[in-house]
């Protein structure tokens, strides 16, 4: 069964609401981004909560102890890292790191192997010459089932996910996870549970 995890979140009420449409993890953005998170908030999220979900904050080039240090006053289970950070890094957050990879061509796949023993997981987006986060695209998915070949962690599907094509993405992928943020907003930050609901149907049941 394919894990769903919802990313972006801002408001408490919101990532409860996704929590209790199915959603096996959220996503608090702590890097620049329209929906960076300060900690204060991130951790009210946390604590309102439903047991059994995942919390995974999203950083790009942040020192380790801060790092930590949000780690820990917000109480996250994992980290998603975004930018140029070298497998030493992922190591001394290990056993909580997960790199984000953005995906141009199958060459890129190469880079993932001196991470792999130090990660829990890849998450695969597409490419962009600027964005650190979620470009809200989809890339060549026969690149992420050639990346399952040939590493040993498992593979976190995003990139330009939603409703509409989020069954297909599993069917040809298999990933262990699907990530989706923008896919089903109103707004940068600003759910529509509606579709949140309608994306987790059919990663579900289709």
């Amino acid at each position: 069964m394919t894990r769903i995890k919802v990313c972006g979140l801002t408001d408490s009420q919101e990532a409860k609401a996704v929590a209790e449409a199915g959603a096996d993890a959220i996503g608090l953005v702590f890097a620049e981004s329209p929906r960076k998170i300060d900690p204060h908030r991130a951790r009210q999220i946390v604590q309102n909560l439903p047991p059994m979900v995942q919390t995974v904050g999203v950083f790009v080039n942040e020192s380790v102890e801060e790092i930590r240090r949000i780690i820990d006053y917000c109480g996250l289970d994992l980290v998603q890292l975004h930018g140029e950070e070298t497998p030493e890094t992922c190591k001394d957050l290990a056993p909580r790191a997960i790199k984000a990879w953005r995906i141009r061509s199958q060459t890129d796949i190469q880079a993932l192997l001196p991470y792999q023993e130090v990660v829990k997981a890849f998450l695969l987006d597409a490419w962009s010459p600027v964005a650190h986060g979620g470009t809200g695209e989809t890339f060549d998915w026969s690149i992420a089932n050639e990346a399952k070949s040939i590493i040993s962690r498992p593979i976190i599907l995003a990139g330009g996910l939603k409703p509409e094509n989020v069954a297909r993405a599993i069917r040809q992928v298999k990933p262990w996870a699907v990530d989706v943020s923008s896919g089903v907003e109103n707004a940068p930050g600003k759910k529509n549970i509606g579709l949140v609901t309608d994306f987790i149907r059919r990663a579900v049941v289709d």
